[in-house]
């Protein structure tokens, strides 16, 4: 069979890597791909937000299956684009989409249906927000309402820089069009934790648990990022937790998009906060996470394709999902001077090194292939990822295999996972 895969990054990279090890895939193609993945897939210069085109080469070129790894083309309807074609493809339609496209949305539908969540209000207006903030108690958390890829989120610990906030999400639009709403939350202490499933409508199946490091510095210093690193399973995801949230989150939410008419199939990627009041959702993707997929899919032992059409065709719950019992540990190489701005067009160096090394992995996020060979083409370039069997020797080797690989402004944190050391002494 032909499969097509929507997207360029990372994570991409990774669905692409799970997809060649599948007996009954022959061809695959991605657009528009990366300098990594044109080695496992024909890349195609079409952007993901281009559906016409993307729906065209599809019934071109007989694809079988799509599978949509970005946020932007879900929530912008591509799944409705190319089920309208009859075409199969793999990801929530728009209507359901929207459980990550708005998270007033989200909100309230938590709200409503008993999920919990932090405390919040909604607001469409910037004055009545900062009338609101005035008696608030800080921290207080800010978030734009729309897609701000992974960065909309301001924590704010006093009315100065609350009212900053306001003028940077709503004012300003530093996200554009994602602060025309804004949602202002209570502040949540504990740890975070990710869990990925798959779902089909009516049933979900857990992945793995995972922990993301979203500050670009050591230390989570430095500002809100894609993504520097992730570990997984993570183990602070206890039996506890899981109980918890099998009862009062995963299944509820399944359910209750279904209940507003939302059927949801796909990936439900949960953010939780773990509190002292017990476990709480922080935000919902509507797909894979980056880098949690470079740390999730590499141990996944079911065919991902029969995945993929269990979810579409609602027969998940007859399923057997199975994952190595490993440890995956993955640290972003970032091009210097990431979020903000950095250089393109750097010459990477040693991407040999890993050809024939079982157990490691190097994902191209932002990487472009030219005739001096592979070159940086974004803030985060490549995704080291290795296994190991306890999370401390997948680390070790993750950091060892940084080392393989180089390029001019490389830059990393090197504390991805330290917080592995408080349950592995």
């Amino acid at each position: 069979m032909k499969v097509l895969i929507v997207g360029g990054g990372g994570r991409e990279h990774a669905i692409a890597e799970a997809v060649s090890r599948s007996k009954q895939v022959d061809k695959i193609y991605c657009a528009p791909g990366n300098g990594g993945i044109a080695e496992l897939a024909e890349c195609v210069p079409i952007t993901p937000m281009e559906f016409d085109k993307l729906v065209a080469f599809a019934k071109e070129n007989k694809i079988d299956l799509t599978i949509v790894g970005m946020d932007d083309p879900l929530v912008g309807g591509i799944v409705d684009a190319f089920e309208a074609e009859g075409l199969r493809v793999f990801g929530p339609r728009k209507n359901a989409a929207i459980l990550e496209g708005s998270k007033a949305f989200s909100k309230d539908l938590m709200k409503k249906y008993g999920i919990p969540t932090a405390a919040y209000e909604t607001f469409d207006d910037p004055a009545k927000a900062l009338s609101y903030l005035e008696n608030a108690k800080f921290p207080i958390v800010l978030k734009a309402d729309g897609l701000a890829l992974g960065k909309g989120v301001l924590i704010c610990n006093d009315l100065e820089e609350a009212k900053a906030g306001v003028k940077e999400i709503m004012e300003d639009k530093k996200f554009g069009s994602a602060g025309n709403h804004m949602v202002i939350e209570e502040f949540m202490t504990g740890r975070e934790v990710s869990v990925l499933s798959f779902v089909d409508g009516k049933t979900y199946k857990l992945m793995s648990s995972a922990q993301d490091h979203k500050r670009a510095g050591d230390g989570d210093t430095g500002l809100n990022t894609g993504g520097m690193g992730n570990f997984s399973p993570s183990p602070f995801y206890t039996e506890e937790v899981d109980k918890f949230c099998r009862e009062h989150i995963y299944g509820k939410t399944v359910e209750a998009m279904a209940k507003e008419g939302r059927e949801f199939k796909g990936v439900i990627f949960f953010g939780l906060m773990l509190t002292e009041d017990g476990p709480k959702v922080l935000e919902y993707n509507a797909r894979f996470g980056d880098p949690e997929a470079q740390v999730v899919l590499p141990r996944l032992k079911t065919d991902i394709i029969d995945v993929c059409n269990a979810c579409i065709d609602g027969t998940l719950g007859s399923l057997d999902l199975d994952f190595e019992d490993k440890a995956a540990v993955c640290v972003v190489l970032a091009s210097d001077g990431y979020p903000l701005s950095y250089e393109k067009g750097k010459l990477i160096r040693g991407l040999e090194n890993f050809k024939g090394k079982e157990g490691y992995y190097c994902f191209h996020a932002g990487t472009k292939a030219t005739p001096e060979g592979i070159v940086t083409n974004g803030g985060r370039v490549l995704g080291i990822t290795a296994k190991g069997d306890t999370l401390k020797e997948a680390r070790a080797k993750a950091y060892e295999a940084t080392e393989w690989v180089d390029f001019d402004n490389k830059y990393m944190r090197h504390d991805i996972g330290k917080a592995i050391d408080e349950t592995e002494e």
